[in-house]
């Protein structure tokens, strides 16, 4: 008897650490995509829909109650990439790797921002992406795996012009090379200035997809910038590298 005074007891703390669980991935899921303004748009109509109930707004609240039977097969199909994204990231969550230590972390940083730098002043371009939560293993597939320890001659020699797997992006997994030659998607932002080539849109498309840090050299403007969440951060210096890197890893273990 008391063993089941425990067990109700403790169900509802469980079923609200689940749904809190669930509530916080999706919100953090959503941040930076389309779909917050949808969900607020959503939002709206639903405070609309309560207050026609409680002013007795009847020719409202009938429109509502034929839109609401509607609007999970439409939001189905309007969020399908979304849906299917956040899915298969389920899978990928890096939930049992550990963390590295503070002086590997800086080690790490410092070489692949020396190579930034020496890539960008030999006008060679390069495409940087470090992975954060969401694993990038499955882009690591359509390049050549090399799992090598991170320094800055060998991001340099990768992306040395003529060299057979300069083109591409470098994956870089717990401190170390995984793969070169890697293919992210492109972004379809169509405001996106002209002036940002393949390698911006293909760091903006990833980012928009998982939580990777990416930093790509231009070759043309021999200039350095580093996208995260969609967000571009352009003509940064080495030293900037270091610091918003740090600044991403240590609000996520915050």
């Amino acid at each position: 008897m008391n063993l089941l005074k425990v067990v109700s007891l403790w169900k509802p703390v469980v079923e609200i650490a689940v749904l809190w669980f669930l509530i916080y991935r999706i919100m953090l899921f959503l941040t930076g995509t389309r779909a917050v303004k949808v969900l607020l748009g959503i939002l709206i109509l639903v405070i609309t829909f309560f207050l026609s109930q409680q002013f007795d707004l009847q020719v409202i609240e009938w429109l509502f109650t034929k839109l609401f039977g509607i609007s999970v097969i439409v939001l189905l199909i309007i969020f399908s990439p979304e849906i299917r994204q956040g899915l298969a990231q389920l899978g990928q969550r890096n939930l049992f790797t550990q963390p590295l230590k503070e002086e590997e972390q800086a080690l790490v940083l410092r070489e692949i921002s020396d190579a930034a730098e020496d890539l960008s002043k030999e006008k060679i371009g390069a495409l940087i992406a470090i992975e954060n939560n969401d694993s990038l293993s499955s882009y690591a597939e359509s390049g050549v795996i090399i799992d090598a320890r991170v320094t800055s001659h060998l991001i340099q020699a990768i992306f040395t012009p003529n060299n057979p797997i300069h083109d591409g992006a470098v994956i870089i997994q717990q401190g170390r090379i995984l793969a070169a030659s890697c293919l992210f998607p492109i972004a379809q932002n169509k405001d996106l200035s002209r002036i940002f080539g393949t390698r911006h849109r293909a760091a903006l498309g990833l980012s928009e997809e998982t939580d990777a840090i990416i930093i790509i050299v231009s070759e043309e403007r021999r200039d350095i910038s580093l996208v995260h969440r969609g967000r571009l951060h352009k003509d940064i210096s080495r030293e900037d590298i270091i610091t918003k890197i740090k600044e991403i890893v240590k609000t996520k273990n915050a």
